[in-house]
């Protein structure tokens, strides 16, 4: 499956942003499909992720209670909402998927197979 994101930009302090994840080649449908960012000279850090069959969702305690993972099944997209940024949540974000991920290791960037080319988001105080 390829993955694309779209929807990064500049934002300042307390505004929002909308990241798109869509799948192409075969779709998502025994797939999870996490958000991942990477920061400059940091570890590329689990922000969210949802099982697509069951639509659980899970997230990362940095945007917990503040962002929403969802999923568009007629679109093959996954989305990602951020709220109240703050300028620490400047990043590229990351796309990822796997068909047959663990709840142990959803968090685990090295678990996941596939990635998109990622999406820069940056925050100005």
């Amino acid at each position: 499956v390829q993955l694309v994101e779209s929807g990064g930009g500049l934002a300042q302090a307390g505004d929002s942003v909308r990241l798109s994840c869509a799948a192409s080649g075969r779709t998502f449908r025994t797939y999870t499909v996490g958000w991942f960012r990477q920061a400059p000279g940091k570890e590329r850090e689990f922000v969210a992720a949802i099982k697509w069959n069951s639509g659980h969702t899970y997230y990362g305690d940095s945007v917990k209670g503040r962002s929403t993972i969802a999923a568009d099944k007629a679109k093959n997209t996954v989305y990602l909402q951020m709220n109240s940024l703050e300028p620490k949540d400047t990043a590229v974000y990351y796309c990822a998927a796997d068909s047959h991920l663990i709840i142990t290791t959803i968090s685990d960037p090295g678990a996941y197979d596939h990635w998109g080319q990622g999406t820069q988001v940056t925050v100005s105080s």
